[in-house]
């Protein structure tokens, strides 16, 4: 069910989405209610799991290790 919603907005974006409606044919409600669609759909998109947010920046206190040493490393451990 669609219902009325009154905005205050700076005439210059008014003016922009007045303009931007008319070139892509599009009412300025349609255009509106489209970025609120994807603006909700982006924010479930970041929802993160537990298990995620367990993990979540366990790596910041230390530094990763270089790729080389790694290499290096794995290369010997293979070799024994």
């Amino acid at each position: 069910m669609n219902k009325k919603l009154t905005l205050n907005i700076d005439d210059s974006l008014i003016d922009f989405a007045k303009h931007y409606s008319a070139e892509s044919r599009q009412s300025v409600s349609s255009l509106f209610e489209n970025y609120l669609i994807r603006l909700r759909d982006c924010q479930e998109d970041l929802i993160l799991t537990d298990n995620t947010l367990s993990i979540y920046g366990i790596t910041e206190k230390e530094n990763l290790p270089d790729k080389e040493e790694m290499r290096k490393d794995f290369y010997e451990k293979s070799i024994d």
